[in-house]
């Protein structure tokens, strides 16, 4: 995958997660509040990938001269 696209689905299993985290909250349940931090964080882990593919990716232009 790309860092954008792994950057914009860490964003969206983000606010899903958030999404279920605020809905089991209301509803009192609490498997759907487990369930929607780990999607929340699935997503930061999927972000912080894409973020780290751009900064490789920068290192790696700046050592060959393309930037």
């Amino acid at each position: 995958m790309s860092s954008t696209t792994d950057k914009l689905k860490g964003f969206a299993n983000e606010a899903a997660g958030n999404v279920k985290q605020a809905a089991g909250k209301i509803t009192g349940n609490d498997g759907l509040v487990v369930e929607g931090k780990a999607q929340e964080l699935k997503g930061e882990a999927q972000r912080t990938v894409g973020e780290a593919k751009d900064g490789v990716s920068s290192l790696v232009d700046k050592a060959t001269g393309k930037r």
